[in-house]
């Protein structure tokens, strides 16, 4: 399987694209969850969330109604509202 040493997300397969979409539209999600709503197998998740993570658009995060399991969301960068609001 041929690697990509581009950083950007259209350098992706389209699992990972696919991934992104989902935890874009739904949210936070555990892996089980991304699973469902994605119809990908748990392996091509593991992977898509694997690449996702390395260029950094991708968070993992504890899920407390189930320690054993990782939460992933989409990692948003800091925002300066205030810059924001005085623009307005």
């Amino acid at each position: 399987m041929p690697e990509t040493d581009g950083d950007d997300l259209s350098d992706l397969p389209p699992s990972a694209k696919l991934v992104f979409k989902v935890l874009e539209y739904d949210g936070p999600l555990t892996q089980k969850g991304i699973v469902e709503e994605s119809m990908l197998s748990a392996r091509t998740v593991r992977y898509a969330l694997e690449r996702l993570e390395a260029i950094g658009v991708v968070e993992e995060d504890v899920y407390f109604a189930d320690a054993r399991q990782t939460l992933y969301e989409i990692d948003k960068p800091e925002c300066d509202c205030e810059a924001e609001a005085a623009a307005d």
